[in-house]
């Protein structure tokens, strides 16, 4: 699938919500969440069973890695529900390693529900690095990293520095 494909069912899903919260938008679709203490260091799953699409996460996760991993798993109801069809179950253990083409694709739609192109560009035009951008936006560099890649193959002209920069301690406790 292209990038402009992820991009506009990501982009779909806000705008039917009208909000870029990841929990919300699963109850909206239909997406049932289900919590376990029982995953250890497995970070959620997605699976598809008798017509109800099923995220299922590790009760332990904070706020912001519950937002990023069920982010993550809409992108593989949205993106990729025939494979969890055929039985498969879509396990994560470690969300940005990027184990083949699905995953990867799961991450960009999860880049571009929960981080706005404004913002991105608002802040690379501010010349802030990409880990200040990620500390700002409360996401971790990798998915950042991501964003901005996907912005750059949709046409963006953006050039967002990778190393760290002053500018970064203003954002500390915000």
């Amino acid at each position: 699938m292209d990038s402009y494909k992820i991009y506009r069912k990501a982009e779909h899903l806000i705008h039917q919500c009208n909000i870029r919260d990841a929990e919300r938008i699963a109850s909206d679709i239909g997406i049932n969440i289900m919590y376990t203490n029982d995953l250890h260091k497995l970070l959620g799953m997605y699976t598809y069973i008798l017509k109800n699409s099923f995220i299922i996460l590790n009760a332990s996760l904070t706020y912001n890695m519950k937002q990023i991993v069920i982010a993550h798993e809409i992108g593989h109801d949205q993106l990729h529900r025939d494979i969890a069809k055929n039985g498969m179950t879509m396990q994560e253990f470690n969300l940005f390693t990027v184990k083949d083409i699905t995953e990867y694709e799961a991450n960009a739609f999860a880049a571009h529900i929960l981080l706005d192109n404004d913002d991105i560009l608002s802040l690379a035009k501010e010349e802030y690095s990409l880990y200040t951008i990620s500390k700002i936006l409360n996401v971790p560099p990798s998915l950042a990293a991501i964003k901005v890649n996907e912005m750059q193959k949709l046409g963006y002209s953006i050039n967002v520095p990778i190393q760290h920069d002053r500018k970064f301690l203003r954002y500390i406790g915000r």
